[in-house]
């Protein structure tokens, strides 16, 4: 009961890549490279678990990118020729590379740090891939001539690579769907259908996670435009609660998305936010105990999972641990509180 999880990246350390920044390239190559990445996850699930995460992550630490890490390996993607194109219906631009040809997947991308990381923790396992809505929204068409055509071309490649992570023992596997609150009619239409493709066959828990963007200048500004109350979500919840999903994925601390919403998820697990990745105060167990409480007026404890808002790559590392701490501490006081 009020389990606790990571949405996803956590920051690299200073001598794998530039700390605080969003996709730094790597300061290692080769062997080292490889190395490092290791010694980094390997940090960070004693972290978590020292910190009461009771299913951990690799934070990410062995891709640069929560979208290309995963296309670096895909064939079919020219990465000399380079297209501007407006990400999240233009709320930034970005130099994106193009598909060029049929894609496909040489081999594993993740398998080796997956299998890395599973040898060495005994808690439960996350592993995160990006969703094929939000690949289609991170990557230039030359090719399929429809982004639903290209997702779910991208959701056969993102099922290989889960059934082969499913089958290292991976407990979770979570795929990240921030366009989905940019492009919300679509969810119903097209995004739910590329996701079940993608889960296809799994045995393990699947999730999905919907947030409202790193702590960047681009997303905040973008949701102080969003009015006193942002209610993306309640226009493709109840497509999601219909799906083949175990696990949903939201944004509720310090923001403005309506607790309701939460209701609309009556047949999931819900991942409720409590940790704010868009400043660098670290939140007090008492906080997070109060964002969850505040999700049992719509969410039974026992479908409750404690996660932090979105990743938390561009952080201090010492902001990052003490939010870690105080997720953990906080879940551990309400599940007090309940009797659990």
């Amino acid at each position: 009961m009020i389990t606790t999880t990571v949405a996803g990246s956590l920051p690299k350390p200073a001598w794998l890549a530039e700390p605080e920044a969003l996709w730094a390239p790597w300061r290692l190559q080769g062997a080292a490279l490889i190395e490092g990445q290791q010694d980094a996850a390997l940090a960070w699930i004693k972290i978590q678990e020292d910190a009461g995460i009771d299913i951990v992550s690799d934070g990410e630490q062995f891709r640069k990118h929560f979208v290309h890490g995963f296309l670096e390996e895909i064939e079919g993607i020219d990465w000399q020729r380079m297209t501007t194109m407006g990400i999240r219906d233009d709320r930034y631009d970005a130099q994106v590379p193009t598909v060029t040809a049929a894609l496909g997947r040489k081999n594993s991308v993740h398998g080796d740090g997956a299998k890395f990381c599973r040898e060495r923790t005994s808690h439960q396992l996350k592993f995160t891939l990006p969703g094929p809505m939000t690949i289609c929204d991170t990557i230039a068409d030359s090719h399929y001539g429809s982004r639903p055509k290209m997702a779910m071309a991208f959701a056969e490649l993102l099922n290989q690579e889960a059934r082969e992570l499913d089958a290292l023992g991976v407990d979770v596997i979570q795929f990240d769907e921030p366009a989905f609150n940019a492009f919300m009619d679509q969810v119903p239409v097209w995004g739910v259908d590329a996701l079940h493709r993608a889960i296809d066959g799994l045995s393990c828990k699947t999730a999905v996670h919907i947030c409202y963007g790193y702590g960047i200048k681009a997303n905040i500004d973008w949701k102080e435009g969003l009015g006193a109350e942002w209610r993306q979500y309640e226009e493709f919840f109840p497509a999601l609660n219909d799906s083949r999903i175990d696990q949903v994925s939201l944004e509720c601390a310090d923001s403005k998305v309506p607790l309701s919403v939460l209701g609309l998820l009556k047949d999931k697990d819900v991942l409720v936010g409590a940790i704010n990745v868009a400043n660098n105060e670290i939140e007090t167990p008492e906080k997070v105990a109060a964002t969850l409480r505040a999700a049992l007026e719509f969410v039974d404890p026992e479908r409750i999972i404690a996660c932090t808002n979105c990743g938390m790559a561009p952080m201090p590392r010492d902001v990052a641990e003490g939010k870690l701490k105080a997720l953990g501490a906080g879940a551990a006081l309400l599940r007090k509180e309940l009797g659990g």
